[in-house]
């Protein structure tokens, strides 16, 4: 009888798992794809919202590492300054895995069409959940 409530609450127990990490999935697809959105209207300031909004952001792309929302805004708005060089961003994501409680990393690739040429590559982002919203807190993007 022990053995068969000891599996019950194992088989309880990972059913609950599974569901958690299933609903985390979800919301991180759902900041990404707000992401996509923002940047498809050229609303940087919107696409920077799927960001940890503290100075410990680290953003790594091809001019090395910037530290910090504010200032990975600002690079965005140098580099993007109108809708010919934002386009239309789409992601394809490629994997998200759980960390440990509350952090998952995604890989993923980006495809930007637009009139000052097309740019393509993959990204590796990290998620956490901060006061119950999920943010990036790192992002490798090449």
């Amino acid at each position: 009888m022990k053995n068969t409530l000891l599996l019950f609450l194992l088989i309880i127990s990972l059913n609950s798992l599974a569901q958690t990490e299933t609903q985390d999935k979800k919301a991180i697809l759902k900041v990404l794809k707000t992401q996509e959105d923002a940047w498809n209207q050229n609303n940087l300031e919107n696409f920077m919202h799927g960001y940890w909004k503290s100075d410990s952001l680290k953003f790594y792309g091809s001019n090395g590492v910037t530290f910090g929302w504010q200032n990975t805004l600002n690079n965005y708005l140098k580099g993007y300054p109108t809708k010919e060089y934002t386009g239309t961003l789409s992601f394809t994501i490629d994997a998200i895995t759980k960390i440990e409680n509350a952090s998952y990393y995604v890989m993923g690739q980006y495809h930007l069409v637009r009139n000052a040429g097309n740019a393509n590559g993959v990204f590796l982002i990290i998620f956490r959940k901060i006061a119950g919203e999920w943010k990036i807190i790192a992002d490798l993007s090449c």
